[in-house]
């Protein structure tokens, strides 16, 4: 006999087992870990370099080149971008997910420490930091008020 027809034989066997199914989805249900806002955001390390007098093609060639080789060999570098400026070098590497945010850095951190050495002895030393998410706003509201309408009294 196939379940069907056991079912159809035997109706009580059937609520029974339908309540059974009901009881254990609602125990799993509960039992779910659903976070509503999950962590998802993407390791991403920033290394910024003043280098005071250096205009940006001598801060391209002198910094900027010399940390992204050294940067690229890093394990698990996804993308990176970099912006030579007068005086300024800032190098983003934004890591896979799998990637743990402070071992990311430390590796930057070492990366760094190492290619010193090739660079003036002039620049400031750089400053590396993580990059949260959510540390910049998501939006800016510009308020604006009319003031045809009402008095011309300040506002207070």
């Amino acid at each position: 006999m196939q379940l069907p027809e056991i079912c159809i034989k035997r109706p009580v066997f059937a609520t029974v087992l339908s309540l059974i199914i009901l009881l254990v989805g609602l125990i799993s249900y509960t039992r779910l870990s659903v976070r509503e806002y999950p962590r998802i955001d993407e390791p991403v390390v920033s290394v910024a370099t003043t280098y005071r007098g250096a205009s940006a093609e001598v801060v391209e060639s002198q910094v900027t080149k010399i940390l992204e080789d050294s940067l690229s060999g890093i394990e698990g570098v996804e993308v990176m971008t970099s912006q030579s400026r007068s005086e300024q070098s800032r190098i983003n590497v934004r890591f896979t997910l799998k990637r743990d945010p402070d071992s990311a850095a430390a590796d930057v951190r070492d990366k760094v420490a190492r290619v010193r050495a090739k660079m003036p002895d002039t620049i400031d030393e750089p400053v590396i930091a993580k990059v949260e998410a959510d540390s910049n706003p998501s939006s800016t509201l510009p308020c604006r008020r009319d003031r045809s309408r009402r008095s011309k009294r300040p506002i207070t």
